[in-house]
């Protein structure tokens, strides 16, 4: 299968890390896939094209309207690429009618101009296949593919005993005791109340860090735009002695990762109340780390599998952290169960036969 991924890849945000897997998947199982446009200097561990000759399936993957090529190459690709081999993947919900959850939302009018009828026109001027991921789309003209995957190869420490895991993790000097990785966007609710939790423990289990953007404090853009839920608070953070950083580069997130003893999993407002997956949903496991899944149940248990919801700490969370530095093997064989799991169900093998059954069905 010939494999083109039409998106804008960034190596600082994003779907940065989930592309390269598509990359390096494709190419293990013998596909070609690529990502559309020139070569990126800044990621030379992808394969990028513009020749359209012979492209089974091309998937516009779409988080902010800079994911779709500008004029005339969008152009290009609309003409040579035949619309039934045009799928569009809806990362961000886009392909709904407008939805508040708290002060999330779906449609950005005040930061990208547009409004949901425009989203919905755009996707439908490029194919008839509309995917989100999530196991229930709410449209029923949407179909689910969960694109973001589990790659077995890109565990850190691949364990297979739960007591070796957990001697070696309790014996280990780490940077932090929790270390969250992701962008102050419609977050901070859930990141407070995670770091108020574990303030108390801090001398205990280690110390906390906060990596992504936006956390230091609110940004200006936030405030000139009115815009509610990219808050944060500065002096609270300095008192509790959390360690805050920029971004890093999607290469070095399971580096922090590693270095922390637990590194909580969450899913704004608007996702949680979609269904959506992230990134950030699998690759977590990826990492040396206890992951602290701080989603709703049923979701755990759908994609994680019946041994993950030991890893969800449910309102009691400094119970939680206290009890696995108490008995981390029983956390560890969580984590290597829940491994097996995503390796079994969500590996980007199975991502790739999805796609591959589209392209199948397209050139029939």
């Amino acid at each position: 299968m010939k494999l083109l991924l039409v998106t804008a890849c960034d190596p600082w945000t994003r779907s940065a890390s989930t592309v390269r897997h598509y990359v390096e998947a494709g190419r293990a199982l013998g596909h070609d896939v690529a990502v559309f446009g020139p070569t990126n200097p800044e990621m030379p561990e992808l394969a990028f094209t513009t020749d359209l000759a012979g492209v089974d399936l091309a998937a516009f993957i779409v988080q902010v309207p800079s994911d779709f090529p500008d004029m005339p190459l969008l152009a290009r690709l609309l003409d040579t690429i035949p619309r039934e081999k045009r799928v569009v993947v809806d990362l961000w919900g886009r392909y709904n009618e407008t939805i508040y959850v708290n002060h999330d939302f779906n449609h950005l009018e005040k930061l990208d101009g547009h409004v949901g009828w425009e989203w919905d026109d755009a996707f439908r001027a490029i194919s008839n296949t509309i995917l989100q991921p999530t196991l229930s789309p709410r449209r029923s003209d949407a179909g689910s593919f969960l694109f973001h995957g589990f790659a077995p190869e890109a565990v850190v420490v691949p364990e297979t005993s739960a007591e070796a895991a957990a001697a070696r993790w309790l014996a280990e000097d780490r940077w932090f005791g929790v270390a969250y990785i992701g962008s102050n966007w419609q977050r901070w609710e859930q990141v407070h109340a995670f770091l108020k939790a574990h303030a108390p423990l801090r001398k205990t289990v280690g110390w906390a860090g906060l990596i992504g953007w936006d956390w230091k404090e609110r940004p200006e853009w936030a405030v000139q735009q009115g815009l509610v839920g990219v808050d944060t608070d500065s002096a609270w953070l300095l008192e509790n002695e959390v360690t805050v950083k920029d971004g890093v580069r999607f290469d070095k997130v399971l580096g922090y990762l590693s270095q922390s003893k637990f590194s909580p999993v969450f899913h704004r407002p608007l996702f949680r109340d979609l269904g959506l997956v992230t990134g950030r949903t699998f690759e977590t496991f990826h990492a040396d780390t206890i992951p602290v899944l701080m989603l709703p149940q049923p979701l755990v248990a759908q994609i994680y599998g019946p041994a993950a919801l030991a890893l969800v700490p449910g309102d009691d969370i400094a119970a939680f952290l206290t009890d696995a530095l108490a008995r981390p093997a029983f956390y560890w064989d969580a984590v290597i169960k829940t491994r097996a799991h995503l390796a079994k169900h969500h590996s980007y093998s199975r991502r790739l036969e999805e796609l591959a059954a589209l392209a199948a069905r397209a050139s029939r």
